[in-house]
């Protein structure tokens, strides 16, 4: 029999928790404002929060019933997409360059649960994907507003990591009145200032580039803690990208001017072990979203959701919560 984990529930008092119950939804990490940067919150592992004992994996949870699409796009491409349907408010997630739309198994039942309606898909030339012709394509912002509109979306919110990070900018810049709230997660955003290249080229020196995929996307102790879940996380990136792959182009150039004149609410969150976008990059690119929220997620690298879901996910349910157009 698996003992139930003891974690702090947010008015600090003991809660007895299952290891399901955590993946479920039903707890989720407690937040402690740090003294090293007024604003960003830490996000403690569900199993440790309040109690000093160290995390323990978190299974992939069982997954919900999907409807699947294949999205035709400009220049022949077709874009594999999930939709867990149902009247919530939609929640379109962009994977990172690592990915796909198959990285999401710890958020789609959760955000499910929660009310919403889940939608992933892969972008040209990852899993299941078409990525067409590259001289007929459209932006990867324009295919992401091809693919509401084939799926009837009005307003929606928007989340995306690392490589979908800039993505998720681009279309912001475009179609600002379409989106409920933006969250950016572990992601270098895409940022064209020459300040901004130059430190974060700093941050990757060579033989950065030659390292091992995990070693580069996932944190230490993530990858000490749980290696079934990243020879999970590893089967989802051998197959996330297909032959046919090219790198598409965005609709805007993205430098901190730009990023400035958004005023939709923003939310950022990265790992406290992101070797990409260490928690002081995230807050320096704050200061040019006026970011309502910034988080650090503790014991992870740069997928975060990956290696933390439940934490992650609470970050990102309260955001939703806070900015859904019901409440309005």
């Amino acid at each position: 029999m698996k003992r139930a984990k003891r974690v702090r529930d947010d008015d600090g008092t003991p809660s007895a928790l299952s290891r399901r119950a955590v993946v479920g939804g039903a707890a989720l990490a407690a937040l402690t404002v740090t003294g090293a940067a007024a604003g960003t919150a830490v996000a403690a592992p569900a199993a440790a929060a309040g109690t000093g004992l160290p995390w323990e994996p978190v299974p992939l949870p069982e997954q919900r019933p999907v409807t699947e699409y294949q999205v035709p796009v400009a220049g022949g491409g077709s874009l594999w997409c999930w939709d867990t349907g149902g009247d919530g408010e939609p929640v379109v997630l962009l994977h990172p360059g690592s990915g796909s739309g198959e990285s999401w198994p710890y958020q789609q039942p959760v955000l499910a649960a929660a009310g919403y309606r889940v939608i992933g898909y892969s972008r040209r030339g990852a899993y299941r994907s078409v990525a067409g012709t590259k001289a007929e394509a459209d932006t990867a912002s324009g295919d992401l507003d091809t693919l509401a509109d084939h799926l009837g979306l009005d307003r929606f919110h928007l989340s995306g990591s690392a490589a979908g990070g800039p993505v998720a900018l681009d279309y912001a810049l475009g179609y600002e009145d379409r989106l409920l709230s933006l969250t950016v997660s572990g992601s270098i955003m895409g940022v064209q200032d020459a300040s901004y290249l130059e430190l974060t080229e700093a941050l990757q020196p060579d033989p950065f580039g030659d390292l091992p995929v995990a070693v580069k996307e996932l944190g230490p102790s993530y990858r000490g803690g749980d290696q079934d879940g990243v020879a999970a996380w590893l089967a989802v990136n051998a197959r996330a990208r297909t032959a046919d792959a090219f790198a598409q182009s965005l609709a805007h150039t993205l430098t901190w001017a730009a990023l400035e004149t958004l005023t939709l609410p923003v939310q950022l969150i990265t790992g406290d072990g992101d070797l990409y976008s260490p928690p002081s990059i995230m807050r320096l690119n704050a200061q040019h979203l006026r970011a309502e929220r910034t988080h650090v997620v503790a014991e992870a690298g740069h997928n975060p959701h990956w290696e933390q879901p439940a934490a992650w996910n609470r970050l990102l349910i309260a955001f939703l919560r806070r900015h859904g157009a019901r409440g309005r």
